[in-house]
């Protein structure tokens, strides 16, 4: 019922029309991760709207909604069989400008909910960040900046730099931290990449779980090396695939205090996805 739901909006929005200084786009993504004795389950939902305000100034928003189902094989983790569901809303809302010929600065705030099953107004946290890109030469730019992000789980400050090197015109480079891509195309309907990346997130538990400790959150982080598939169906219509591997898997309980007290042992696992797009 769910992703019938999600299906049908995608194709509500199709008859949408835009400027030509305007873009819009609607993700759907399905994604497992089976680790020895944890599958992890994941359905996400975007939708994205861009618009360009003059020729320095562009605003970007994205709204997104993921559930993430844990399965515990039988018997394996009795005490917390109940965290089995949890749900994140966010919002994006990016703003580009540029400061000069060759630089531009890029803003973004980010208010997110991370909440078991019911939302409380506690679950409510702010991220976001800054970059400075820089346009080295034609086909090289530099991006370093900082952001207040979860890719290691609890929210957290960390630095960000890569490098965007564009090889030819079918093949583009990116170097950095917490992402890296090589990405190849060999037509306007295929895009190939190779992708490494440092991810994760948290969620609040709900309080009425009676769990040791005063637990009142878990962690998942990860950094995920993969192979994505891009096809454009038609004009507006993409599907994508994604195989892949997730090394140093984390799967935590963490105190009021954010100190880790439970570890599930997840261990490490493979990674499937595949998503569909509608973008104008």
């Amino acid at each position: 019922m769910k992703i019938r739901f999600l299906l049908g909006i995608l194709f509500l929005i199709s008859s949408f029309n835009l400027k030509a200084q305007e873009k819009f786009s609607v993700n759907m993504n399905l994604k497992t991760e089976p680790t020895d004795k944890i599958n992890f389950n994941e359905t996400k939902i975007s939708v994205s709207f861009n618009k360009e305000i003059n020729s320095k100034n562009e605003i970007t928003n994205k709204l997104e909604y993921s559930n993430l189902n844990v399965n515990y094989d039988l018997g394996s983790f009795e005490s917390f069989e109940n965290l089995d569901q949890f749900n994140q809303l966010k919002y994006e809302l990016g703003i580009f400008h540029q400061i000069t010929k060759t630089a531009k600065v890029n803003f973004t705030i980010i208010p997110t909910a991370n909440f078991q099953r019911n939302l409380d107004f506690s679950d409510v946290s702010l991220l976001g960040s800054f970059k400075i890109i820089k346009q080295l030469k034609s086909n090289t730019s530099i991006n370093i900046g900082i952001e207040r992000s979860t890719i290691f789980g609890n929210p957290k400050f960390v630095p960000t730099l890569s490098l965007n090197y564009k090889i030819n015109e079918t093949s583009t480079l990116l170097i950095g931290f917490p992402d890296s891509k090589i990405s190849y195309s060999n037509n306007i309907r295929n895009t190939f990449n190779l992708t490494n990346s440092f991810n994760g997130n948290f969620y609040n538990l709900d309080h009425q779980l009676n769990l040791p400790n005063n637990a009142t959150k878990v962690i998942t982080s990860q950094m995920t090396s993969a192979f994505e598939y891009e096809r454009n169906m038609d004009k507006n219509w993409f599907i994508n695939f994604k195989a892949g591997y997730d090394f140093n898997k984390k799967y935590n309980l963490i105190d009021s205090d954010n100190h880790k007290f439970y570890d599930f042992n997840s261990g490490n696992g493979y990674v499937l996805g595949i998503g569909i797009k509608y973008k104008q």
